[in-house]
């Protein structure tokens, strides 16, 4: 079951949809999932990516959440006036109202962020202790550099009155330089949940080599479960059948687990 809905950011309406796997239980409470878009991207993905990833996951029994950042989709806003936090802060916002839905556990939700959403998943799980998972998808490793590379932004030009077209998007010098404050692959001291990363192996759009880099600095925590895995020939939004295949499986499993075992630590403390 699908429903529209929408969220009021610092003025500005989010666009939002809501993915309930079916009951027969009024007493159920589903482990949410939320999917964190990437750069100038919407929450349907390309491809389809996000809604039939919401489709995959809400027949195993998750609730599912896709939103529009501002200025993208259908939410209000310009996207380049936009700065790195304030997608952090919306992604805190798309928290709160889903936790507070009546079927939702709170106890139990998860980021799944894809390319430059990958990057704010990471950021925004370092900050809010409500994030038990966080999956990465071709994540973005470094802002600054990746996002400049993507519009083709020249540095020795930079000022902060500077707009760059891109795609018809509106890109200010506000949203460049914010990025250069923000280190994702970096943030996992902070984290204590458990975390995913998938990457595919022929990705020309990020980097895969940031799937490893983003393990091996979160397989330094004494805490928390960390998993990886890169996917054979698969480009940046695993856009081919037997590639979005393994990688729904391959979260689908790893996500069932984290919950299991969630779930049964949540009935050990009850008793």
């Amino acid at each position: 079951m699908q429903k529209q809905d929408c969220i009021s950011w610092r003025g500005k309406d989010l666009a939002l949809t809501i993915h309930y796997p079916s009951s027969n239980r009024e007493d159920r409470l589903f482990p949410l999932l939320i999917i964190c878009h990437g750069f100038t991207s919407t929450r349907i993905g390309v491809d389809r990516l996000f809604v039939k990833a919401a489709q995959e996951f809400e027949s195993l029994g998750f609730a599912v959440i896709r939103f529009d950042y501002a200025g993208c989709g259908e939410s209000e806003g310009i996207y380049g006036e936009n700065e790195f936090a304030d997608f952090i802060d919306q992604t805190k916002s798309v928290i709160s109202y889903g936790s507070r839905l009546s079927a939702i556990d709170p106890n139990l939700i998860t980021l799944i962020g894809h390319s430059l959403g990958g990057a704010v998943a990471a950021c925004t799980a370092a900050e809010d202790k409500r994030i038990k998972n966080a999956v990465l998808w071709s994540a973005v490793g470094n802002p600054y550099e990746d996002i400049t590379g993507i519009v083709g932004y020249d540095k020795h030009l930079f000022h902060r009155n500077l707009v760059i077209d891109h795609l018809g998007y509106a890109i200010t010098g506000a949203f460049i330089s914010s990025l250069r404050s923000f280190s994702p692959m970096t943030i996992w001291n902070q984290y204590k949940g458990n975390v995913l990363f998938v990457h595919g192996t022929t990705d020309d759009t990020i980097s895969p080599d940031y799937c490893t880099l983003y393990y091996k600095h979160a397989k330094q925590r004494h805490f928390g479960v960390s998993d990886m895995m890169l996917i054979d020939g698969a480009n940046h939004t695993f856009s081919s059948i037997p590639h979005f295949e393994v990688l729904i499986s391959t979260t689908s499993q790893w996500l069932l687990k984290q919950v299991s075992k969630e779930s049964h630590h949540q009935l050990k403390k009850s008793m």
